[in-house]
């Protein structure tokens, strides 16, 4: 039997119209107040999507959040972060009290802003919910503050000024979300690098295993096996090593590199194929993009 395709949620209206929320105060954003969320046995919620971004800041849980292949349980003060098209579902719901706000917002109302220009920037839209953001007491008040502030404004009556307002709430909220992320990884130091060691063992191995037949090895290939997304994993890396994961992984295969051309009588189209790349020369233009020298110019150096 054809499994059914995820529920399409189109417009912030009908989002509110689905948790038994009167109308919005504005059709491109709002701010949504968990406690006032009613969940049905509505099959949407088995599989669903929607057409905008969303911050959700939430206590307690009346509900296994799932998204991908990773479950959530949101018993502590965190934040999720997500972009339009993800996929998800809730499941085994409750009706256990739920504290917190979602800020949800169509990429119309931030286009013609710089926000709606680097907001692709922001890796965090694209992390697991099993990377979100823990955030400290402090830290707590100062997202539920920014959220109080845009839900008072929607409140109030819509004027040239107000969509300015709004946005610049949005594109501070995101400011201390970048910060808090940042400190998260600082706090977390002995499990990332735990972690980091943990990928330059795959790397390296798979530089030294047949694997290298089907291509060159990928973030996303050593992120399904850390258990974690792309975005979280380049964003960790940055934080430890300054360089982000396509940059660590490329400077693990110039090392290989230099090893065969220094240690064996490999040509230099063996080596290239050998590490997985499809053409030979766009193995010698990343080695002399990375080292200032060709291959043979390396070999050279030890003969």
């Amino acid at each position: 039997m054809k499994k059914a395709a995820p529920y399409r949620i189109r417009s912030i209206s009908e989002l509110h119209s689905l948790f038994g929320l009167p109308r919005p105060y504005h059709p491109l954003i709002s701010v949504i107040d968990f406690e006032l969320l009613k969940f049905d046995e509505n099959k949407i919620w088995n599989s669903f999507f929607y057409d905008f971004y969303c911050v959700a800041c939430k206590k307690e849980s009346s509900g296994k959040f799932k998204y991908g292949q990773g479950d959530y349980d949101f018993d502590e003060g965190v934040m999720g972060f997500t972009k339009p098209g993800q996929i998800f579902s809730v499941t085994n719901i409750t009706n256990d009290p739920v504290s917190g706000y979602m800020l949800v917002f169509k990429p119309e109302l931030i286009r013609h802003y710089e926000l709606g220009k680097v907001i692709g920037n922001y890796g965090f839209f694209s992390y697991s919910t099993a990377e979100a953001l823990h955030l400290s007491e402090k830290e707590d008040k100062i997202m539920m503050h920014l959220m109080h502030q845009m839900q008072d404004e929607l409140k109030n009556n819509i004027d040239s000024y107000s969509q300015d307002l709004i946005v610049a709430h949005i594109d501070l909220l995101l400011h201390y979300a970048k910060r808090f992320h940042n400190r998260q990884f600082l706090t977390r130091s002995a499990v990332n690098n735990d972690l980091v060691a943990k990928l330059e063992e795959l790397i390296d191995k798979y530089l030294k295993s047949d694997a290298t037949l089907t291509g060159l090895p990928t973030v996303k290939f050593f992120a399904e096996k850390l258990n974690v997304s792309p975005n979280y994993l380049s964003d960790l890396l940055r934080n430890v090593t300054g360089k982000n994961a396509q940059t660590h992984i490329q400077e693990f295969v110039i090392d290989r590199a230099k090893q065969l051309l220094s240690t064996t009588s490999l040509s230099v189209k063996e080596i290239a194929y050998d590490l997985g790349f499809e053409y030979p020369q766009s193995f010698s233009t990343m080695f002399r993009k990375k080292t200032q020298q060709t291959p043979l110019q390396y070999r050279a150096l030890f003969n």
